[in-house]
């Protein structure tokens, strides 16, 4: 039967990429109580590796003529949909954080708790330079997109390679503040929502960093983007801002309000 979509095969990157996100939260609890990193960044790269490994069927797809402007226009919807999905995943999280600081336990009756005030994370310290980071990474992959769409491909390869080097900067540093940092997620309510929020970005964040990559790899692989077909490129771009939309309500709320209260 004749149809305007591509009837996908059987993809085994689903369900790795469901059992690669399980492993890393499992790691990542582990890491949280007994300091062990190993395993973390072992699924992490497992993460990726799976990502990769599923952006390239997709690219195996066009190149074999099974996007058409139907499936296209499916994808750039999905990669919408999914977004959003992401944004009342976010919603819930922030929805606790004020749900708690706008009406505090009548036992503590004080936002943060009792106790809180020595050990705050400074928001004009990693957090601001973090913020910093994830703005200009923001600006350096709209150029990239532009450069794209007026065929520099030089340029936009540069602009992406310094979208990737801000998000590794970035990771490393929201790394660093977590090593440094006076509380864990045991440290009350205010502990817990600091860390899944910040913890749940980082790990978009890691997602993005993946996504760009595999588009920075087309390029350094002669595979040119074309002008007007770069729906790999979008998904990137709009997922990328996306998280910059995130780190934004994050610096305001967790770290600054929370910090000047």
């Amino acid at each position: 039967m004749f149809t305007s979509f591509h009837l996908v095969l059987f993809s085994p990157w689903p369900i790795l990429v469901a059992f690669s996100v399980w492993g890393m939260i499992v790691s990542g609890l582990l890491y949280m109580h007994f300091k062990f990193i190993g395993m973390l960044l072992l699924n992490v790269a497992i993460l990726f590796v799976v990502l990769f490994l599923w952006f390239g069927d997709v690219e195996v797809e066009s190149w074999l003529g099974y996007h058409s402007r139907v499936v296209v226009s499916g994808l750039r919807l999905g990669v919408v949909l999914f977004i959003v999905s992401e944004v009342f995943f976010f919603f819930g999280f922030f929805w606790s954080f004020f749900h708690n600081c706008l009406t505090p336990s009548f036992v503590v009756n004080t936002w943060p708790p009792y106790g809180f005030s020595g050990v705050l994370v400074d928001p004009y310290g990693f957090p601001l330079f973090n913020t910093i980071l994830l703005l200009s990474s923001g600006v350096s992959i709209t150029l990239s997109h532009h450069c794209l769409l007026v065929r520099s491909y030089s340029v936009s390869l540069a602009s992406l390679l310094i979208t990737l080097l801000f998000g590794f900067l970035f990771l490393g540093v929201q790394f660093e503040e977590y090593s440094l940092s006076d509380f864990s997620v045991n440290s009350s309510v205010y502990g817990t929502v600091f860390y899944l929020l910040t913890g749940f970005h980082g790990f978009h964040v890691i997602v993005g960093f993946c996504m760009i990559s595999f588009v920075g790899i087309r390029y350094l692989g002669s595979i040119c983007l074309s002008d007007s077909q770069h729906v790999g490129f979008e998904a990137a771009a709009w997922y990328w801002h996306f998280v910059d939309v995130v780190w934004i309500f994050l610096y305001i709320f967790i770290y600054w309000y929370g910090y000047i209260v």
